[in-house]
C-alpha cells in the first residue's frame, strides 16, 4: 500500500512539472517567470486543502511520527493516508523547495498505522507496522530497500528484533517492487564509477567529512530558526505571503534551487555544472570562476532557507532532497577547489559529489548508516564503499559534536517527547503523567483544626493529607506520622490548627513535567509521594509504587518479542 502511494505521488509529481516545461517549451524568458509564482500557488493549494478540506494543520513530517511513536500509543490521524501525499504533490510538483519523501514516508505510516488500529493491535504491533509503512515509502520512492529498513531502525528508532526484521524487510521490499514494476524508469541518476578510491587521498576524504558535518550543522541550524520564527506568526496569510515572497525572492537569483534539485544534481554527476545557470540571470558569467565560486557557496547556503520558506508558508514537504542538493554542491564545489589549486593530486567532481550527499545527509539526520545505504543503492556506487564510510561517520561526528539531537528530534527532546533505544528512557517518555495520578486523597482546609483532620483520618485509606487554602491551592501537606501521637488527644481537637501541623512537600510536580523529570524529582527528594500541581492547584499525588507498576507494564508492551 505504501509502494502505490509512493508511486501515486511520485509520477503525479514527475507529470505535473512536465506539463509546466512542455507549456513553455521554445521560451525560457516565460518558463523562468513561471518558476518564479508557481511554487506560490503550489502552497496556496496546499494551504487550502489543510485548512478547508482536511480542516487540520498538523505537521506532515517525520517528527510528527515519532511524536505518535512516543505519545500517542502510535496511532496517526485518518487523512494523513492521503493528506500528505497530496499536499507533497501540490507543493512539489508546482516547484516548492523540499523532498517528496517526508510526505509519503508519512503517509505510508499512517496507513500502517490504521490498519494496526483497525485490527485492534497492541502497540508493539501498531508501531511495527508504522514502521513497515514507513520502510515501505522510502524504498519505494528511492528504490532503496535497505535503506528503507535502515531507516526505521536508525531514524524510526525502532528495535532490530525478529518481531521487527522480518515484517520491516518484506515491507521495504514490497515498496521497492510497486514502483519497479509500475515505474521501470524511476532509477533517479545513472552512475558510473569513474576513479576508483585511493588510500593516499584519505586525508582529504576525512577533511571533507568534517565540512560536510560543519555544513549539515548550518543546515539544522538555520532550518531550526526559521521553522521557529513562522512558528510565532499565528496568521497562516501572513505565513503564506512572508515565505512565498522570500522564497520568490530567492528564486529570481538561484532559480536552479526550485523544486527538490535532483535534476540540478544530475548534472554535476556529468560533471555540467555550466548547464545549471541556463535559466538564471547570469549565464554569461559562468566563465568566471570566482562568480560560479560564489553561487555555488550561495547555493548551498540557500537552499536550507528555501526548503524552510517552503515549509513555513505552509508547503508540505521534507528535508532528504535539500540535505542531497546541499551535500552534492558541496562534495563539487571541495573537489572543485582543490583541483584548481593545482597542488599535486587530482579529485573526482563526481564521486565527490555523491560523497557529498552521503556527508551531509548524514549529519543532518544523524543517521549514518541511513545516509550512506541510500545514496550507495541509488547511485549503485558500492565500489565507493570506503570513502563513503569514512566521510559518513565523521560528518556524523562533527554534526553530533555541535547538536546532541538532529533536526528531526531537537523539539521532541527539548518537550521530552522523544523514545529512544534507551530502554529506560524509552518508558519514561511513553509514560504519561496522567496514568500514574492517584486522586484517592481526602483533602483538609487550612483554617481546620485537629478534630477535623482526625474525622479526614477515619475516612481515608491514606497516610496523606494536602491542605488547600480556600481557592483550591496547596498551602502544604500533613502525614499520619506527623500527628499520630497527638491525633487521639480529644482536648487538642478545637486548640490545634492544621497551619501548625502541616509542612511543605519534599518538591511539587506539575502537571506539564515529563516522566524523566519526575523521576528526576523523587530520586533527589526521596520521597514515596510527591503532591501534583497545575497552576498552584492541587491536583492529585503521584506515588513510586504506581509508578513502578505502570512503568513495568509499559517494558513489558515494547520488549515483548
Amino acid at each position: 500500500m505504501a509502494g502505490l502511494v509512493a508511486l501515486t505521488l511520485k509520477v503525479s509529481v514527475f507529470y505535473l512539472r512536465k506539463l509546466f516545461v512542455d507549456y513553455t517549451i521554445g521560451d525560457s524568458q516565460s518558463l523562468f517567470f513561471l518558476l518564479l509564482i508557481l511554487p506560490s500557488m503550489g502552497i496556496g493549494l496546499t494551504l487550502i486543502l489543510k485548512h478547508y478540506v482536511i480542516n487540520d494543520t498538523i505537521k506532515h513530517n517525520i517528527s510528527s511520527i515519532l511524536y505518535a511513536i512516543s505519545r500517542k500509543n502510535s496511532i496517526m490521524k485518518q487523512h494523513k493516508m492521503f493528506s500528505s501525499m497530496l499536499g507533497g504533490i501540490l507543493t512539489a510538483g508546482f516547484g516548492g523547495s523540499v523532498g517528496l519523501e517526508s510526505p509519503i514516508i508519512s503517509s505510508g505510516a499512517a496507513i500502517g498505522s490504521n490498519l494496526g488500529r483497525i485490527f485492534h493491535f497492541n502497540y508493539k504491533t501498531v508501531t511495527v507496522l508504522l514502521a513497515c509503512g514507513s520502510s515501505g515509502a522510502i524504498s519505494a520512492i528511492f528504490n532503496t530497500p535497505i535503506a528503507g529498513v535502515i531507516f526505521a531502525l536508525e531514524v524510526l528508532l525502532i528495535d532490530l528484533t525478529r518481531f521487527s526484521l522480518i515484517p520491516l524487510l518484506i515491507a521495504s521490499v514490497s515498496g521497492t517492487i510497486v514502483t519497479t514494476v509500475f515505474y521501470p524508469t524511476g532509477v533517479l541518476f545513472d552512475f558510473q564509477i569513474q576513479e576508483t578510491f585511493h588510500v593516499s587521498l584519505i586525508h582529504f576524504y576525512v577533511l571533507f567529512g568534517l565540512l560536510a558535518g560543519i555544513v549539515a550543522n548550518y543546515f539544522t541550524v538555520v532550518f531550526l530558526r526559521i521553522e521557529k520564527y513562522f512558528s510565532e506568526i499565528k496568521s497562516s496569510l501572513k505565513k503564506y505571503f512572508i515565505g512565498s515572497l522570500l522564497f520568490g525572492l530567492i528564486l529570481l537569483f538561484f532559480p536552479m534551487l526550485w523544486g527538490e534539485g535532483f535534476d540540478v544534481i544530475k548534472e554535476l554527476l556529468k560533471e555540467n555544472h555550466i548547464a545549471i545557470f541556463e535559466f538564471t540571470l547570469y549565464p554569461q558569467l559562468t566563465d568566471k570562476v570566482w562568480i560560479v565560486v560564489l553561487a555555488f557557496v550561495f547555493m548551498i547556503l540557500l537552499k536550507v532557507v528555501a526548503t524552510a520558506l517552503t515549509i513555513g508558508a505552509g508547503g508540505i514537504g521534507g528535508i532528504f532532497a535539500p540535505s542531497l542538493f546541499t551535500g552534492a554542491l558541496t562534495g563539487y564545489l571541495f573537489a572543485a577547489v582543490v583541483n584548481f589549486l593545482d597542488i599535486g593530486v587530482h579529485l573526482s567532481l563526481v564521486n565527490f559529489t555523491m560523497i557529498g550527499m552521503t556527508g551531509v545527509l548524514s549529519g543532518v539526520l544523524h543517521a549514518p548508516l541511513t545516509a550512506l545505504f541510500l545514496i550507495v543503492e541509488i547511485t549503485f556506487g558500492y565500489e565507493l564503499i570506503v570513502p563513503l564510510m569514512i566521510v559518513s561517520t565523521i560528518a556524523f561526528i562533527t554534526a553530533k559534536r555541535f547538536r546532541e539531537n538532529s533536526i528531526i528530534t531537537e523539539q521532541l527532546a527539548a518537550r521530552g517527547h522523544l523514545i529512544t533505544h534507551h530502554k529506560d528512557k524509552a518508558v519514561l517518555t511513553m509514560m504519561k503523567l496522567r496514568s500514574v495520578l492517584e486522586t484517592n486523597f481526602i483533602p483538609v482546609s487550612l483554617d481546620g483544626d485537629l478534630g477535623a483532620l482526625v474525622k479526614a483520618v477515619a475516612k481515608s485509606k491514606r497516610n496523606i493529607f494536602p491542605v488547600l487554602d480556600d481557592d483550591g491551592i496547596l498551602a502544604g501537606i500533613i502525614t499520619l506520622d506527623d500527628v499520630r501521637e497527638i491525633m487521639f488527644h480529644t482536648e487538642l481537637y478545637h486548640t490545634t490548627k492544621i497551619r501548625s501541623l502541616m509542612s511543605p512537600p519534599p518538591a511539587y510536580i506539575r502537571l506539564d513535567d515529563n516522566m524523566d523529570t519526575v523521576m528526576k524529582k523523587f530520586n533527589d527528594t526521596g520521597a514515596w509521594n510527591l503532591p501534583v500541581i497545575d497552576k498552584g492547584k492541587y491536583i492529585g499525588f503521584v506515588s513510586k509504587s504506581k509508578m513502578f507498576n505502570v512503568y513495568r507494564e509499559l517494558l513489558v508492551n515494547i520488549t515483548d518479542d
